[in-house]
């Protein structure tokens, strides 16, 4: 994980280090600027130092919480990122509710009504929820539900913890879509995998409880596609999230992501990328220690190794 880390903040600060452009010239905003002022706003941000110099120092700074300063904010980016969190995090956690319930829900109904027309119009919405970009979920969704209906807000991220939880509705549904889609379709398919196997025959065949063999011969051992997928959707949501929190007006890292690359504040961005992949990274060790707990069969290969 710590390699994976390392790389990665080498290939961000690699890759907008290599960006066209002076940053000494964006820094003074289009004003006219002779040689010596140049050189000294290069010499003041270290843009004069060799590459590995300046990785070495951003690196350093990194691994003490320190991302630098904003060219834009004339902040810490660590505080710019800091007053923008809370919001990004409050969409995802809605978004993943969302996700776990609806989309796990779905696909059992739709596993266990095989064939039938809950079955068809589940999976004529699944098709339709996957094809469905985020802004225009986004844009359907104001227009029904907040500009027609009036039932929700349209903009804004709220103030006070109702308010900022019914804000975050009509945005956690937009962001959450195409990921339902996806973990309905996963866990139909796991379920009726499930379903047919031998074992699970047997015991319908011995008079067990439908729900029995369900929760414990079916759900049990569909669940570890199921996590890994939803877990792996949900740790990517910090980029969608950027265009449901520009459509929606929020201020969040999503919003901010955009109006960094916009305006080059190359500290915000790598700071932005980096947690991105960071996401990414424990969410993938965490899927790794719990998949053996959901799933013993996992456990028992590797013991068997």
């Amino acid at each position: 994980m710590a390699a994976t880390l390392l790389v990665t903040s080498f290939l961000v600060f690699s890759s907008l280090y290599l960006a066209p452009g002076d940053p000494a010239s964006f820094l003074i905003r289009g004003r006219s600027a002779g040689p010596d002022e140049l050189a000294q706003i290069r010499h003041q941000y270290g843009f004069d130092q060799p590459f590995f110099v300046r990785y070495w120092d951003w690196l350093g700074g990194v691994l003490h919480g320190d991302f630098g300063r904003s060219y834009v904010f004339h902040q810490d980016v660590s505080s710019v990122l800091a007053s923008r969190l809370p919001a990004t995090l409050l969409l995802i956690a809605a978004s993943a509710v969302l996700i776990g319930v609806v989309g796990i829900a779905s696909g059992m109904l739709g596993a266990l009504r095989r064939g039938t027309r809950t079955d068809s119009a589940l999976m004529l919405l699944v098709t339709v929820g996957a094809a469905a970009p985020a802004f225009v979920a986004a844009l359907l969704l104001r227009s029904v539900f907040g500009v027609k209906l009036g039932w929700f807000p349209t903009i804004g991220n709220g103030t006070g913890v109702l308010d900022r939880l019914h804000h975050v509705i009509l945005p956690a549904i937009a962001l959450s879509v195409t990921f339902m889609a996806l973990v309905t379709r996963v866990t139909r398919s796991s379920m009726l995998e499930e379903l047919g196997r031998e074992h699970v025959e047997v015991a319908v065949s011995r008079g067990t409880p439908r729900w029995t063999v369900i929760r414990r011969h079916v759900l049990r051992n569909a669940l570890g596609p199921i996590v890994t997928v939803s877990a792996l959707l949900i740790s990517g949501m910090l980029v969608s999230t950027s265009i449901v929190e520009t459509a929606f007006g929020m201020s969040g890292i999503g919003s901010l992501l955009i109006t960094s690359v916009n305006q080059m504040d190359f500290q915000v961005v790598q700071a932005i990328v980096l947690l991105v992949v960071a996401a990414f990274v424990v969410v993938n060790a965490l899927v790794d220690l719990v998949h053996p707990l959901i799933d013993p069969r996992v456990a028992a290969a590797g013991s068997a190794r």
